[in-house]
């Protein structure tokens, strides 16, 4: 229930990739006004998530979608937000720790991955 819960969080906020409206509010962000290459890390951002979170909630390739969640979560929490997981940043960093423990333990019983790579 937890990875469906997480890729469906992931899911959710990776279909804002295809909002223009919201996109162009995360430009306006102080992180991102002057950097050339913003469109780029806004859209890979949400691409990620997105990518992330369809692999997460089926449980497919569950492992690398969970480092592709870590990666993008922590840089969420650490370079856009300012660190602070204990107060501000915490709902990101959150996902860091919960997308940690299906890289160490995996998809479980109930996903692609047990049923089709199973040994």
């Amino acid at each position: 229930m937890i990875r469906f819960t997480v890729g469906s969080f992931m899911i959710y906020h990776g279909l804002e990739l295809f909002s223009a409206e919201k996109m162009n509010g995360y430009l306006q962000w102080d992180l991102f006004k002057n950097s050339e290459s913003a469109k780029i890390m806004v859209y890979a951002g949400k691409a990620a998530e997105l990518t992330g979170g369809i692999l997460m909630f089926f449980g497919l390739f569950t492992r690398i979608a969970a480092i592709i969640l870590i990666v993008t979560m922590a840089y969420i929490s650490f370079f856009v937000g300012h660190g602070k997981v204990w107060y501000d940043d915490q709902h990101p960093f959150l996902f860091v720790l919960l997308a940690l423990v299906f890289l160490f333990m995996g998809g479980g019983r109930a996903s692609l991955d047990h049923i089709l790579f199973k040994k």
